[in-house]
This record gives structure tokens, sequence and C-alpha cells, in this order.
């Protein structure tokens, strides 16, 4: 028989896999992409590439996820993000031409649309299939915690590995853990509360949902105003977090010392954790979830311009657990907020979506933050960052005027709008 408890284990398995797998790489992926024989503005060019792919994929896949299953949505995941991860490897070791690169990111993009929104929409469905009573800030919560563990495992081995070996090996084992995914989801997953609907062929399949996604999304005022802040604000976090590999090393003083750039998303990982921890208490602090979201993007904007003021590796290591710490309190609060006003059926489709604006954001941010620090230096570019988070606390205020319910603690956003 099929619990709450239950759903939220797998939902656990999937997240801490995942995490596992992308986390590998995520203390060394700069340092792979410069030791590659890219600039910096190629490297974040190559990232601005990868989210390109998730601007260009998120809506189709996202239609997979509503119509074929949000199962059949993840299993592609896996296999797409496989076999791109080798693609990497494979230009690594050739030190392939840049747009090489820019088409092999674009392909992770691919993967990663797969999974954004239909991971989410499948725990909350599945948890009102079954009767849970509790808070998706909770859930969410407890998804942080299990991903941030993985993130501490994974990027803390990932740079050890690196340093070990090479900079390539712990690409080549995230491609395994993925396929270990594949069989689990394949097994373990199950479409709960919720019935794949066509109405028509691929192409009219399309133009329904992205009607949709407009008349229920876009035409939204409270949804808008949070779209538009994932436009702004959203490829910061990328760049920000990419960017202190290269930073730390420098203030360290020696390039090769990838352990190091491993304590960047190790100290992520700590945060993510006490964050998640934390995610359920946020009510106790503040009445309203568009509260909390203000004052954490003031905060969070504030770490920023001390991470590129402090020249210190051991301040800047510090403040980018302080800054880990509000990235992860912002997200399970945005994700309630935002899942509390879609209905079910758009779920996965309307999550793609929000996706797409934060991975459009990126699109611009990456290069334009990239080449801040080619030409002034990482202190700059995270100054820069800091004006630009800043710009979330009034988009966060038009979606409040809306006075919608989700905005306030109250039952579960599964539960509203099933």
């Amino acid at each position: 028989m099929t619990t709450p408890r239950s759903v939220q284990r797998t939902y656990l398995v999937l997240m801490v896999g995942n995490t596992l797998a992308a986390s590998l790489i995520w203390g060394i992926n700069t340092i792979f992409l410069l030791d590659a024989g890219l600039s910096n503005f190629q490297a974040f060019a190559a990232n601005a590439a990868f989210t390109a792919g998730m601007v260009l994929f998120e809506i189709p896949t996202g239609i997979v996820a509503d119509t074929v299953g949000r199962r059949a949505s993840y299993l592609l995941g896996t296999v797409t993000l496989a076999v791109s991860t080798l693609a990497y490897v494979g230009l690594w070791q050739i030190r392939g031409p840049f747009w090489m690169w820019l088409a092999a990111s674009v392909l992770i993009g691919l993967g990663f649309t797969f999974f954004s929104g239909a991971v989410e929409a499948w725990l909350v469905d599945a948890l009102a299939s079954v009767g849970f009573t509790g808070t998706l800030d909770t859930v969410f919560g407890r998804g942080q915690v299990a991903s941030g563990a993985a993130m501490l495992v994974g990027s803390v081995s990932g740079g050890w590995i690196a340093q070990q070996t090479s900079v390539g090996v712990p690409y080549l084992l995230r491609g395994g853990i993925l396929l270990v995914m594949f069989v689990f989801a394949a097994v373990a997953m199950r479409d709960l509360g919720f019935t794949p609907e066509r109405h028509g062929s691929t192409a009219q399949e399309v133009a329904r949902l992205a009607r949709q996604t407009v008349d229920l999304g876009w035409k939204v005022p409270p949804i808008r105003w949070l779209m538009v802040q994932a436009i702004a604000t959203g490829g910061v976090g990328i760049y920000a977090f990419y960017a202190l590999q290269p930073y730390l090393l420098e203030l360290y003083g020696d390039p090769h010392a990838y352990q190091v750039a491993g304590l960047v998303a190790a100290a992520v990982a700590v945060a993510q954790m006490i964050g998640g921890l934390a995610a359920g208490q946020v009510r106790r602090i503040a009445r309203r979830r568009t509260s909390a979201l203000v004052v954490i993007s003031l905060v969070s904007a504030g770490v920023m311009v001390a991470i590129g003021t402090v020249d210190s590796f051991a301040a800047v290591l510090a403040l980018t657990g302080l800054w880990g710490l509000t990235f992860a309190a912002f997200t399970p609060v945005r994700q309630s907020y935002l899942n509390g006003l879609i209905p079910s059926r758009q779920r996965a489709t309307l999550l793609s979506a929000d996706s797409l604006m934060s991975s459009a954001g990126g699109v611009w941010a990456q290069p334009v933050l990239g080449r801040v620090a080619d030409v002034r230096g990482y202190a700059a570019s995270y100054v820069v960052s800091a004006a630009i988070t800043a710009v979330a606390i009034p988009l966060i205020l038009l979606s409040r005027r809306a006075n919608a319910p989700a905005d306030s603690y109250g039952p579960t956003p599964a539960q509203a709008t099933s």
C-alpha cells in the first residue's frame, strides 16, 4: 500500500541520487572547462548554453510530463544526462572546439528539463492522492536536507577524486550514478493522483498547453511577478556558485588545489542542510511567504557585496556558507508559494515554465558576469551580482499585492489545489 511516508521516501531517494550525480562535478566544473582550454567568458558562455537548452526545452519536456507521465519524463532525463556527460568527457580529452562545447551544454540542458517540474509535480500530486495532511514546506525542507547531504558527499569526494586522478573522472562516475537512478525510478516511481491527458496531435498538444501556461501562469499576477523575478535574478545563483571555484583558488594561491575548490560546494551543501531543517520553522517568524522571500533576498544581496569586497580566503569561504544558507532558505518557501498558486493538472507544465524563466535569466546573466570577471576580476562580478539580486525585492512585493491564499501559512498547496 502506498502511504505518504513511502511517497516521501521515494522522493528523498530521487533527490539524493540526482544531487549526488550532479554534485560530483559541481566543485570542479569551472576548473574542468578552463582546463579544457576555455577562457572565463567561454566557460560561462558554455554554462549559458546549458541554460539556453533549458529555455528551449522546458515547455516541451513539461508537456511530456503532463501528457505521457512524470515517471517517463524522469527516465528520459537520466538517459539524456548520462549521454551528454560522457560527451563532455570526450571534448575534454580532445580539447574540442568551442562550438562543440556549446552543443554538448545544450544537450545537458535538455536532460535537466526532463527533471525540472516533473519530480516536484509527481511529489505534490502523489501526496495529495494518498491523503497527506502536513505542509509542503516541511517536505521540501527534508528534500533539501537530503540533497544537502548528498551534495556534501559528492562535492568533497568529487574534488578529492579529481585531485587524485584527473578532473575528468568525476564526470564518468556521474554517468554511472545516473544509470543506477534510471533503474531505481523504473521500479519505484508510479504516477499517483495524476492521469495523463492528450487531446490531439503533438503539435496541437503543445499549442494547447502553451495557451494554458499563459492563461494559468503569466496572466495570473502573483505567478507572473514570480516568473519575472526568475528572469531577472535566476542566473545569479548559478554564476555565483561556479565562479567561487576559481575565485577561492585565486585567494588560496594554488590554481590546482581541486580539493579546496570542492569546499565551495561543501559549504553550500552544509548550508542547504541547515536551511532545509529550518524550512518548517520559517512560518513561526514570518506570517506571509513573500515577507520571508523579501528578507532572504536582502540578506543574500548583502552577503554578495561582502564576498566581493573582503580579500580573504577564510572570510570568503565563511561568507559562501552564509550565502548558501540564504539560497537554501529561499527555495522551499518559493516552491510552496508557487505550488499553492497553480492547478494540479498543469502543475508540471507551469513549474517547467517557471524553471524556463530562471534558465532565461542564466542565459543573459552568466556571460555578462563572466565578462565582468574577465575585465574587472571575480570580486567586481560579485558586487554586480548583488545589485541584480536586489531586483528580486520589488518583484516579490508586486506578487504580494495579489494577497493570494498561498501567501499565508495555512493548508498545504496539495490540498488547496487538488
